[in-house]
């Protein structure tokens, strides 16, 4: 694939933006874009809380893996948004890596993340992010991960999903 269609991979913490700045980078770029928590849902029949909760959250990472896998497979969409915990996980760096994709890590401020988790109670759709002690402890335990990305782009408040987007398009075209 050449850089030009090459595939996008957004990363980030919970809150960060990564469903919305895909949907926007995709339609800047007039592809599809696939948010994989959706994407795990539709192949398990539960989302990823229920495999959570019931299963735990081994098997739901496996389940996340087997999607983001086949996802780059199929090609399902040229821009993917990722759960809060993909990226963190090695094996999914390297499933990502090996399809040469650009990765980009919404570099969110961990206020910003948690006032949007918790916005109208959503938080308590969230099983990482249930109370804001254990949310900010997984926050700073995934920065380093969040930066291997290839691509760091800053999120505020002030900033739209599509100046967002335009930014990362930008980059795609450097690179």
């Amino acid at each position: 694939m050449s850089h030009t269609q090459r595939r996008i991979v957004i990363t980030g913490f919970m809150g960060a933006g990564k469903t919305t700045v895909a949907g926007a980078l995709a339609r800047l770029l007039g592809c599809a874009s696939l948010d994989l928590d959706d994407f795990v849902t539709a192949r398990e029949g539960r989302t990823p809380q229920q495999l959570i909760d019931e299963d735990g959250e081994a098997a739901f990472r496996e389940a996340e893996t087997r999607a983001l896998g086949e996802a780059l497979e199929r090609g399902a969409a040229r821009v993917i948004a990722t759960g809060g915990g993909t990226w963190t996980l090695e094996r999914n760096r390297a499933l990502v890596a090996a399809r040469g994709c650009l990765t980009v890590w919404l570099d969110a401020p961990f206020e910003l993340c948690w006032e949007r988790i918790t916005r109208g109670g959503a938080g308590v759709d969230r099983p990482f992010a249930r109370d804001r002690e254990r949310a900010r402890e997984l926050y700073e335990r995934r920065l380093a991960d969040y930066s291997l990305a290839s691509l760091r782009v800053r999120v505020t408040p002030r900033l739209g999903a599509e100046e967002v987007a335009a930014e990362i398009a930008a980059a795609a075209r450097r690179t």
